[in-house]
C-alpha cells in the first residue's frame, strides 16, 4: 500500500458518516476492502478483525487497534464534515483526526508486517462504538480473540507514547432540601446543600498521586434543580465527572465520595478503568529509543477496556479531536506508517 492509496483510503472513509451505533456502511466497505486484499477478514457486529498470519498459541500476541466510528459534527464546521476536502497537505473531514488516520496507518503497518515473519502473532482489529464506550465495540471485539499480550491503540498522540491513562467514572447526584415559600423562611434549599457538595468536588485531593497520571480529577458538569422562582427547591441533581488515575479502583473512589457528600451518589458505570503498562516492557523500550517521548494521557480510549498491557501512540493531534474543520496533515500519516513499522518489526515481547 503506498501513500497515494492510503490518501485515498481515508478519504473514502471520511465520505461515509460513521456516527457512534452508526457504523454498518463503513464496516460494510472496510469488510470488502479487507477482502479484495486477500486478507482473511472476520466480524462481530460493526468490529473487523484479521489475523496477519495463522494463529501460533505458543508466541503471544499484539493486537492493533483503532475506532472507525466519530462523534456529531459541531454546527460550526465552515467545510462539508462528510467530504473530505484537501487543501495543500492537510486532508480535512469529520474523522480524519480522530481517528481514521490512525485507522489507515495502522492498516498499511500491518499489511507490511503479514508479508514478515515476526515472533509473536499480530491481529488488527478495527472497533465501533469508541465515542460512546458502548458495549458492541471493542469488548464485543475482544471476546472472538486469542488472549493479548499487548495492544497498540491508534488515537491522535503527535506519535507520542501514551503508557498510562485515566479511567473514568460519570457520577449522578441527589441533594435533597424540604420545599418552601421563597419569600418566607421556610423550607430547607437542595441548592444549597447541593452546593457544599459541588464546592468539596473541587477543593478534596485524593492523597494518592500517580507518577504518571496524577491525581484523580473531580468535576461539576452538569446541574439541575427548581420548578419555579418563588419555591425552595427540595432536590438539586448535580453530576460529576470523575477521572481515576492507577492509584484508586471505582470502588474505592466512590467509598470516598460517599463518606464525605450528603447527597445521594450513584455510578452510571464502573467499566472504564486507568490502563497502562511497565516502563520498562519493550515496546516502550524501542519507542525510547527511537527518541519520541511518553505521557500519561487524561483523555480517554478503547484502552479502558483493556485488561491487559496497552499503549496508545497515533498521528494526528488529540486538540484537533471533536472540533470543527478538524484535519490530518499527509505527513503525519506516512510518519505513523513508518512510526508503526519501525516499532513493531523485530519486536520481542
Amino acid at each position: 500500500m503506498d501513500i497515494s492509496d492510503i490518501i485515498q483510503l481515508l478519504m473514502r472513509l471520511i465520505a461515509i458518516p460513521s456516527i457512534s451505533k452508526e457504523e454498518s456502511v463503513k464496516a460494510d466497505f472496510l469488510q470488502e476492502y479487507w477482502q479484495k486484499r486477500g486478507w482473511n477478514v472476520q466480524r462481530v457486529g460493526n468490529n473487523l478483525y484479521s489475523y496477519a498470519h495463522t494463529y501460533d498459541a505458543t508466541k503471544p500476541t499484539i493486537l492493533l487497534n483503532s475506532h472507525i466510528d466519530t462523534v456529531k459534527p459541531r454546527d460550526s464546521w465552515t467545510k462539508e464534515p462528510f467530504a473530505a476536502t484537501q487543501e495543500g497537505s492537510r486532508i480535512y473531514g469529520l474523522g480524519a483526526n480522530d481517528a481514521h488516520a490512525s485507522v489507515v496507518s495502522l492498516m498499511a503497518a500491518f499489511d507490511y508486517l503479514r508479508r514478515t515473519q515476526q515472533s509473536y502473532n499480530l491481529i488488527l482489529g478495527l472497533s465501533c462504538e469508541e465515542e460512546v464506550s458502548g458495549k458492541n465495540g471493542v469488548e464485543l471485539l475482544l471476546q472472538q480473540l486469542p488472549a493479548i499480550d499487548l495492544a497498540i491503540v491508534g488515537e491522535p498522540t503527535g506519535l507520542e507514547m501514551a503508557v498510562a491513562e485515566k479511567g473514568l467514572m460519570v457520577v449522578d447526584c441527589v441533594a435533597h432540601g424540604r420545599s418552601g415559600h421563597a419569600a418566607r423562611e421556610e423550607g430547607v434549599n437542595a441548592i444549597y446543600r447541593a452546593i457544599e457538595d459541588i464546592q468539596w468536588c473541587k477543593n478534596y485531593v485524593f492523597p494518592k498521586e500517580s507518577d504518571v497520571l496524577g491525581r484523580v480529577k473531580m468535576t461539576v458538569t452538569m446541574i439541575e434543580a427548581g420548578s419555579q422562582h418563588n419555591v425552595v427547591p427540595d432536590t438539586c441533581k448535580f453530576t460529576a465527572d470523575v477521572r481515576l488515575t492507577d492509584c484508586y479502583t471505582h470502588q474505592e473512589v466512590l467509598a470516598v465520595m460517599r463518606a464525605n457528600m450528603h447527597s445521594d451518589i450513584e455510578p452510571r458505570s464502573m467499566r472504564l478503568r486507568a490502563s497502562g503498562i511497565d516502563k520498562q516492557h519493550p515496546v516502550v523500550c524501542r519507542h525510547l529509543s527511537m527518541k519520541r517521548g511518553i505521557f500519561g494521557s487524561s483523555t480517554m480510549s478503547d484502552q479502558a477496556l483493556m485488561p491487559f498491557s496497552s499503549v496508545k501512540v497515533g498521528p494526528g493531534d488529540s486538540a484537533r479531536s471533536h472540533t470543527a474543520d478538524e484535519y490530518i496533515v499527509v505527513s503525519e500519516i506516512e510518519q505513523a506508517i513508518a512510526y508503526y513499522i519501525q516499532l513493531l518489526d523485530g519486536l520481542m515481547i
